[in-house]
């Protein structure tokens, strides 16, 4: 896989969408959702240069960095996430995602002209269909498509999320094209992951395990992050903003993939879109950047999928980094008085991203 910086930056592809998230019949918060909001603003905190398209209805509520197409005629994709009380033994409760409305899909007329080093297609309810992402391939150098995007179904009654396999999902022949497609552990389930890791790199993410890295040659394990969880929601969409940057910013896949679950332990222990503290962001860019010359003897155009020298090193950097944005955490749940610590969607405990 070949890295090429002679196009624009990084083309972001999926609609914008309002969360609704509700615990025993009683809503707890409305956010601006959608993959493509929780990965602009990872970006957006770390000054990387995007385009996005997103398409929403003339009842979109929310200021956004990045303009989306308003459709009159439509309405903005909806989804309400129902949490039921914690009772597992692990101290995780149950998420059912259901579609309440949904936007237009995004058309292969609705992406721009030119050349992108890098494509991202995050689709939440949908709207990413075959020939747009086959567009993407052609005007994209690397293209990472997060499985939901492709796998995900739709009760025909009350749009309870249902994902298909893979293989019956009707993008399956483009995966050869695809640079990396990420799923999180209950969605690598629909793929045999040996048999797509021969065709396009598969990153898993974990929860508190972390990620892994699946490529044709091997494996590599990337660690988790210490994280009070509170909301699951975007945690995987902040995972590929940070893995995305990385890549941007000339790391190998594992440092990226770490940057990746760096960011999606934030995002799980605030509600909706998350705040990145200004301190914590601009040590992250510096760390970056002394990486990315630590590793300029590597070939630039290659992307690597070893663990670099000084891997650990940059794990221990970025756990630092947290202790920072863990104090800056309790401040924004001052928004949501309802909602503690010990209060969270998902954990009563410590958990790990």
């Amino acid at each position: 896989m070949v890295r090429n910086h002679s196009n624009h930056g990084i083309l972001i592809v999926g609609n914008y969408c309002h969360d609704v998230l509700i615990r025993n019949g009683t809503v707890l918060a409305e956010t601006l959702g959608g993959a493509a909001s929780f990965i602009s603003n990872v970006l957006n905190g770390l000054s990387i240069s995007c385009s996005l398209i997103a398409k929403v209805g003339h009842d979109f509520k929310y200021e956004t960095s990045y303009r989306p197409i308003i459709v009159p005629t439509s309405k903005t994709t909806v989804f309400h996430a129902y949490f039921d009380s914690i009772s597992a033994p692990s101290g995780h409760a149950d998420r059912v995602l259901k579609r309440v409305c949904s936007c237009e899909p995004i058309t292969p007329s609705d992406l721009p002209d030119g050349k992108f080093d890098y494509g991202m297609a995050v689709g939440v309810g949908g709207e990413i269909l075959p020939e747009t992402l086959e567009k993407m391939l052609e005007i994209c150098n690397v293209v990472l498509v997060d499985i939901q995007s492709v796998i995900r179904v739709f009760d025909s009654v009350d749009g309870t999320v249902n994902p298909v396999p893979l293989k019956e999902s009707g993008f399956y022949h483009l995966l050869p094209k695809i640079g990396f497609l990420k799923a999180s552990s209950e969605e690598a389930l629909f793929m045999d992951v040996e048999e797509v890791r021969k065709l396009c790199c598969v990153v898993v993410t974990n929860g508190r395990e972390g990620s892994e890295v699946y490529y044709r040659d091997g494996k590599v394990k990337v660690s988790p992050f210490l994280a009070n969880q509170i909301d699951p929601t975007g945690a995987g969409d902040s995972f590929l903003g940070g893995l995305v940057t990385g890549l941007v910013q000339g790391l190998a896949v594992p440092d990226a993939a770490l940057l990746g679950n760096f960011f999606g332990s934030i995002t799980v222990a605030q509600i909706g879109l998350p705040k990145f503290d200004s301190r914590v962001l601009q040590r992250v860019k510096d760390e970056v950047q002394r990486r990315k010359l630590s590793c300029s003897e590597r070939r630039d155009e290659e992307i690597e999928f070893m663990k670099p020298e000084g891997h650990e090193q940059f794990h221990s950097f970025l756990c630092s980094a947290k202790l920072v944005s863990a104090c800056a955490m309790q401040e924004c749940l001052k928004d949501f008085p309802g909602i503690t610590r010990e209060q969270g969607f998902l954990s009563q405990n410590n958990g790990q991203i």
